[in-house]
């Protein structure tokens, strides 16, 4: 039977500072964390009731991990924490002369500090026709929109291959781990699609194409470990193409610079994020690269003494440049954030920001990947993959997520599992 937790009486707990977190991703996750069990009142705020892993999306949009193997409630990670609450909704304004966090619905949320870790959003560059019919990977929605468009494709081409053969291509813009692995990913589920599902078409006739504008994929990591996943994306049948400078995309089509222009049945967005049109936008006139707010060292806005940006929302210096917009910064500001909170409530300086690099990764399909640890080098291969297993696990929130994400994960290392490889749309279907 499960243990009844009573909060404690929000008349114990307004005397206390009240720290308002805007975001439940890692960063803000991250923040509350820290602030759990310490003498402040937390508001965590987020338009969806649960947490996303973002790293592991594009396998919930390729078949290979159902939704909720990758969400978590954000209540359930708090329940029994007494100073931490959650308040279910989006902000529709800040108003900083009065310290407060206005609600869509109306409703008021009075600061002592307020915390920024909205993240960001897939960024199209301006390029016309992309946000309107490309499909981003950055949400849970996104990924379970983007699994039914590859389903749906699939099924609509077995129809028309009755008449005449079907050519099917799909086409990933971006060549960062994001894109390199939903490629991967992707190629893999075409060919156990029609290898295993009865599908009459033709794999000869269906193409994963990978584009970027750039001359490699994976540039943050070694010049070694790009040529080793080209080598294995081209081994699973994803085609590889360089220097393409995108110029429109239109619901059955994308256009480059050169002028050529493929026919598709999907494009997958995976080319950059942005903080522009986030809550970062709002909360300053001033911002860093991306759209990202301007912070001091110990993560408040410029200018500010009690408004703090963290994660992706932040421009986070590091020498002459900015911190990546990766999971381990959102965490590692996170918490930096909330300790710093908690020196100004007790009169303590604060602490800069200091970024410990653990490295980067990036799975290609199953049995292959490519690590860049520090101390280590590059891995690559099984072990490389056994370590982004090992990585994504530790990280990943809740046990009951961890057991089936490990369980799935060793099926599919020796088989192809049946897989969730369900058409689940918002609006029911006429029969």
């Amino acid at each position: 039977m499960a243990r009844h937790i009573q909060k404690t009486p929000l008349a114990e707990l307004e005397l206390l500072p009240h720290v308002v977190i805007v975001g439940g991703g890692f960063g803000g996750l991250a923040t509350a964390r820290g602030l759990a069990g310490q003498k402040v009142r937390v508001t965590l705020v987020d338009k969806n009731n649960f947490h996303s892993f973002l790293p592991l999306l594009y396998q919930v949009a390729t078949a290979g991990l159902e939704p909720a193997d990758v969400a978590y409630p954000i209540r359930t990670i708090f329940g029994n924490v007494a100073n931490v609450d959650f308040r279910h909704g989006s902000v529709r304004e800040v108003r900083h002369a009065q310290n407060q966090v206005v609600l869509e619905d109306g409703g008021v949320l009075n600061y002592d500090h307020l915390v920024v870790a909205t993240g960001a959003t897939a960024s199209y560059f301006g390029i016309p026709g992309a946000s309107q019919y490309a499909m981003p990977l950055y949400t849970l929605v996104d990924a379970r929109h983007l699994r039914n468009r590859l389903l749906t494709s699939l099924e609509e081409a077995e129809v028309r291959s009755a008449s005449k053969p079907t050519t099917l291509n799909y086409v990933v813009v971006g060549g960062g781990p994001t894109g390199v692995e939903t490629a991967g990913a992707l190629s893999e589920l075409m060919r156990l699609v029609v290898k295993r599902d009865g599908l009459r078409l033709d794999p000869e006739n269906i193409h994963v194409i990978l584009v970027d504008r750039v001359e490699r994929v994976l540039l943050p990591f070694p010049v070694s470990a790009s040529a080793y996943a080209e080598k294995h994306l081209k081994s699973i049948g994803v085609e590889l193409q360089f220097g393409r400078v995108v110029v429109e995309v239109t619901d059955h089509s994308i256009r480059f610079e050169d002028g050529d222009e493929i026919e598709t049945a999907a494009v997958v967005w995976c080319a950059g994020v942005t903080a522009a049109g986030t809550l970062a936008t709002a909360v300053a006139e001033e911002h860093g690269p991306g759209g990202r707010v301007l912070v001091e060292p110990d993560l408040r806005l410029v200018g500010s003494t009690n408004v703090w940006a963290i994660g992706d929302s932040a421009a986070i210096r590091e020498g002459e440049g900015f911190l990546p917009q990766l999971a381990p910064v959102a965490i590692q500001s996170g918490r930096q954030c909330a300790a710093n909170i908690l020196a100004v409530e007790s009169g303590q300086p604060t602490t800069p920001m200091k970024y410990r690099n653990k490295g980067i990764m990036a799975t290609i399909g199953r049995r292959a990947a490519v690590a860049k640890v520090p101390g280590f080098g590059v891995i690559r291969g099984t072990a490389g993959w056994l370590a982004w297993l090992g990585l994504h696990l530790w990280y990943l929130v809740g046990s009951r997520n961890k057991i089936r994400v490990i369980i799935n994960w060793t099926w599919r290392y020796f088989d192809w599992p049946s897989g969730p490889r369900v058409i689940v749309a918002d609006t029911e279907a006429k029969a």
